[in-house]
């Protein structure tokens, strides 16, 4: 019957579409032509306010209340407040490492507003705002930082590295892109529930995207059709290497329809209402479809990627002060804010000042507190403790006892 039907096929008029299983529906043509990428409009990037604060189009208005907006605004300031002080903490020598959000806020609080707290949140490391909203407290955060007795990893991963159960925040892995094939996983997982209404999203760098997990991710959603957000932070650098040196196509965005079949929406990251309104119709679209969608973030990171770079080796620092200034998130909500009659400065000038309070006696509250216990090391990874773990839990414990006079026994839990 497909012999046939392809026999029928070149027999008509060049009109006609293949039957090929691996391009079905695709037309023939008798010119030969090769497609290049400039035949592509790049996907267009949806925004609801410019960088003034005003709506462009009242229809995309999503008419928030005042108090979600406000939370919105002090949630986005908490982060960049905590950021501003745990990265100085950092250069004190007091933690070991740490990764601010600089620019990005409005991706992180804009898309988690748009979700419900059973969807399930697989971060990659920079999205300190999602936790932020969903209710993950000052000193929790900075008890992870100083990896001390409560926090919540029992000191087993780097600072930054957050993870909540109760949040439905799958805790963060250093290594890049690991987490989306497993978020994709977990989807699949959902959809096979009964009556199930809730949805995974995953988010990741463009740095990420050149990965070979997300490649393999992008298809497993894609074939297995599976309530997953494929939520992209393209803030233009990764590490150090700026995005024309990380791809040639159109964004991550741009591997979506054509590349995986999946569908794609593509957003101003600076915009805190056009992130939440994509995400109300990427999360409405992936529960009523059971299929994925990408989801691309457009921003421009601040900061350093982390303690461990200096960004000025690869930008001018008036790029970054435009993109600071005139383009930042919080400069933007505060616009719109003024424009509403929303804003008040002295309550912005004493919610701040508290934030640097609380966070200036949780750090010093935290670093005080005894280390986990370190035989827990080989604890949290299997059911039982397998014999080989349990083998060198004893070694090392022999080796301690040991040579006790040469470890700090005294700020671990005993």
């Amino acid at each position: 019957a497909i012999a046939q039907r392809c026999y029928s096929a070149s027999s008509k008029s060049a009109d006609e579409r293949a039957a090929f299983p691996g391009a079905r529906d695709a037309p023939f043509v008798n010119d030969l032509k090769l497609t290049l990428p400039e035949d592509y409009a790049p996907i267009p990037i949806y925004r609801v306010m410019d960088r003034d604060g005003y709506i462009l189009n009242e229809k995309e208005d999503p008419q928030l209340s005042q108090e979600v907006v406000e939370k919105m605004f002090r949630d986005m300031l908490l982060l960049s407040t905590m950021d501003k002080i745990l990265y100085e903490s950092q250069r004190q020598g007091r933690i070991s490492f740490y990764m601010t959000n600089f620019g990005e806020e409005a991706s992180h609080i804009g898309s988690a507003a748009a979700l419900e707290m059973r969807d399930i949140i697989y971060g990659q490391y920079r999205e300190a705002g999602v936790l932020v909203w969903r209710g993950f407290r000052i000193d929790q955060f900075i008890d992870q930082c100083y990896g001390n007795v409560d926090d919540l990893g029992r000191g087993k991963q780097m600072p930054v590295h957050y993870g909540s159960k109760e949040l439905n925040f799958v805790t963060i892995s250093s290594p890049l892109s690991t987490q989306i094939p497993q978020a994709v996983g977990a989807a699949y997982a959902l959809k096979r529930r009964p009556n199930n209404d809730a949805c995974v999203i995953c988010y990741f760098g463009e740095g990420a995207a050149s990965e070979g997990d997300t490649h393999a991710a992008f298809n497993f959603a894609a074939t297995l059709e599976c309530p997953v957000i494929l939520f992209c932070r393209n803030n233009g650098f990764a590490i150090s290497t700026p995005s024309n040196e990380q791809y040639r196509g159109d964004g991550i965005a741009g591997r979506g329809p054509m590349g995986y079949g999946i569908a794609t929406i593509r957003v101003d990251g600076t915009d805190v209402f056009a992130v939440y309104n994509a995400m109300k119709k990427a999360r409405e679209y992936v529960l009523r479809e059971n299929k994925p969608i990408v989801f691309e973030a457009l921003a421009y990171r601040v900061g350093h990627h982390s303690t461990s770079d200096d960004s000025t080796a690869y930008r001018s620092a008036e790029e970054i002060d435009v993109w600071n200034t005139l383009e930042h998130p919080i400069s933007k909500l505060k616009s719109y804010m003024v424009h509403k009659g929303w804003f008040n400065e002295q309550q912005e000038t004493e919610f701040v000042s508290s934030v640097r309070k609380q966070v200036l006696k949780q750090i010093a509250v935290s670093e005080k507190k005894l280390k986990p216990n370190w035989r827990e090391m080989f604890e949290g990874v299997y059911d039982t403790i397998p014999e080989h773990l349990q083998q060198q839990q004893r070694e090392l414990e022999q080796h301690i006892e040991a040579h006790k006079e040469f470890y700090p026994l005294k700020s671990f839990k005993q």
